[in-house]
């Protein structure tokens, strides 16, 4: 169960409140964080806090190891009404601290939408997962020997600012995700800090990142055409998760690179088009971090790309990445 637990007592108390249902719960129960029984039903719940800007590919990456026989519940601190539309929409039950939801069984329905969030929407966003402190913590996942670097060094890395490094540094150590001992570092809760990467990455440093919208003009695969050509470039999105994974056919491209897009539209036989399936980014990570796939952006990245999607079949893909690992092995 989140340390910071109090959103799942408000949820359970808000959906009490509106329905006059009382209901019994648990916390003791391995592989769940609640189990909750309404009248004769059991649900086992899987608790998400800090859900605010959580789209769907999030939530159904926690749910991957869940027993989907059984009936299931997501309870989260707040939730888009994008997100609980694709919920809905996949037969997922929610739970919401204003007591929004959607429960169904063969016997019992609660659906409730339209109350008001009782956080703010604007909290948790620390520098730690700022645009400085996404840069710094993509070097330190992708390289773990760097968590052991001085701050000029990692600085240095990622091209932002030593003062940066240290309140970043500072940061993550008051959020129990750094260790100091007297000799090392060592980053806690990797799980945690990964998906709270994905989050800020697809909500703030994607967007800033977004070139241009194009399309080919070929029927080359684009990541053929890459082979002995002068060009810098890294696939994220599918074409990363092929690369990583052989297990993805793309239908959709995302593209990392400082080159200017003349010469990528030229090298790659594309032309512009607002309703292209080629996405153009600016590369954000410096030569410094190494990767795992010559062509493809650093993992982490390819999976916040695909997770970020909300689609099944790039969901999937994402999980075999993470599996996989996320660090460049030397």
């Amino acid at each position: 169960m989140p340390r910071d637990n109090d959103f799942i007592f408000e949820a359970i108390a808000s959906l009490e409140e509106i329905t006059g249902i009382p209901i019994a719960f648990e916390t003791v129960r391995k592989g769940y964080d609640v189990v909750l029984q309404i009248y004769n039903e059991t649900f086992y719940c899987i608790a998400k806090k800090n859900a605010k800007n959580a789209n769907y590919g999030i939530i159904m990456s926690a749910l991957k190891d869940i027993n989907h026989l059984q009936n299931n519940i997501v309870i989260a601190d707040y939730l888009t009404k994008t997100t609980t539309d694709e919920l809905k929409q996949n037969g997922i039950n929610y739970l919401d601290a204003s007591g929004n939801a959607f429960i169904k069984t063969r016997d019992f329905f609660v659906y409730v939408e339209g109350r008001k969030a009782k956080i703010n929407k604007n909290t948790n966003q620390t520098r730690a997962f700022q645009e400085a402190g996404l840069k710094l913590i993509l070097l330190l996942i992708s390289n773990p020997e760097t968590v052991q670097f001085s701050y000029r060094e990692l600085a240095e890395k990622t091209g932002i600012a030593l003062g940066s490094v240290s309140n970043i540094f500072n940061e993550l150590e008051e959020s129990h995700y750094l260790l100091k001992t007297r000799n090392k570092r060592v980053l806690k809760k990797l799980d945690e800090i990964i998906e709270r990467w994905v989050i800020a990455y697809n909500e703030l440093l994607k967007p800033r990142s977004f070139r241009k919208r194009m399309r080919a003009i070929g029927n080359e695969s684009l990541v053929s055409l890459l082979s002995n050509r002068d060009i810098k470039l890294y696939f994220g999105g599918e074409p990363g998760g092929q690369l990583l994974t052989e297990h993805l056919k793309p239908k959709d491209y995302v593209i990392y690179t400082n080159e200017e897009l003349s010469k990528v539209a030229k090298e790659l036989k594309l032309v512009p088009d607002e309703s292209g399936n080629i996405e153009l980014y600016s590369k954000f990570w410096t030569d410094s971090l190494h990767l795992k796939n010559e062509y493809a952006a650093p993992p982490l990245v390819v999976y916040a790309d695909l997770i970020g999607t909300g689609n099944n079949r790039n969901i999937e893909t994402a999980k075999i990445i993470l599996e996989n690992g996320l660090q460049h092995i030397k």
